[in-house]
């Protein structure tokens, strides 16, 4: 996954504006960073073939809650899609086609297939970037609901977002309606490889977690806090002028933050060793 010429479709796809990034083809793109040789239209098609199915269950049906049941029973019950609770920290969960074959994934993976599919029926549906948890919902102001595609589709309310919340971090959490706002194909992208990112970071993979760095930044190029951190990697690794090039960058668009001293320092450090 450290090889960035397997980035290429990846960085194509994203080269456009946000509403018309396919977001299952995006996701797939970064997965042949890892798995070169994979079919890229196998898995588009196997999201034809589920919306197409749904389509002709529905027979011209269009009331959302009818849709969502519809999707919910083609991917849950027909396919067998589950949430991946008992290795829910592996890298496979982050790799769309590995979840397709496998039929399990985390929040967001299982929310891409969800709406790959809601989007090839032209249901709109937008994802919802809540701390610690994904959902999507239908793309309409009048229908407040949410639905949770690593709980089979539960369908939510907002007190059932509050309450979910505060289950995974096993206190009290209060809601705010800023982690109930839609966000970008770009932004669901960047989660996803946030996500593989720490993984790999854990396993000490630093050559996978440095192309990850590389494909958000590529989408957010002035995300300051991904440069710096992508220039830190680089100077523990010893790759002087990576290093120098992003911390250069990060102190010229965040020439006030309250590490900009210490990144100084590093610096300074830097060109005296090159």
């Amino acid at each position: 996954m450290d090889n960035q010429l397997l980035w290429h479709d990846f960085y194509q796809e994203i080269n456009q504006p946000d509403e018309q990034i396919d977001l299952a083809k995006a996701s797939l793109c970064y997965a042949q960073a890892e798995y070169p040789d994979l079919d890229l239209q196998k898995y588009l098609s196997f999201l034809d073939a589920i919306a197409s199915e749904v389509q002709s269950q529905l027979a011209g049906e269009t009331y959302p809650l009818k849709v969502i049941k519809t999707i919910n029973f083609e991917l849950f019950d027909g396919l067998g899609f589950q949430g991946n609770l008992r290795r829910y920290y592996e890298a496979e969960n982050s790799f769309l086609n590995r979840v397709i074959e496998r039929r399990v994934g985390i929040p967001i993976t299982l929310s891409v297939i969800y709406l790959a599919v809601a989007q090839r029926i032209n249901f709109p549906m937008v994802g919802i970037g809540m701390p610690g948890h994904f959902l999507i919902r239908p793309d309409f102001e009048e229908v407040g609901i949410f639905v949770d595609a690593f709980s089979q589709g539960e369908i939510l309310f907002e007190q059932d977002c509050q309450r979910k919340l505060s289950k995974i971090y096993q206190q009290p959490v209060q809601l705010k309606q800023n982690w109930l706002v839609p966000v970008s194909n770009k932004q669901i992208l960047a989660r996803m490889l946030n996500n593989l990112k720490f993984i790999y970071l854990h396993q000490r993979q630093v050559n996978k977690a440095l192309a990850i760095m590389s494909g958000i930044i590529k989408m957010f190029p002035d995300n300051s806090e991904e440069i710096r951190d992508r220039g830190l990697l680089y100077y523990q690794t010893n790759r002087w002028q990576e290093a120098l090039i992003d911390l250069e960058y990060f102190l010229k668009i965040a020439p006030d933050s309250d590490d900009a001293e210490t990144i100084r320092l590093l610096l300074e450090k830097i060109n005296q060793v090159s």
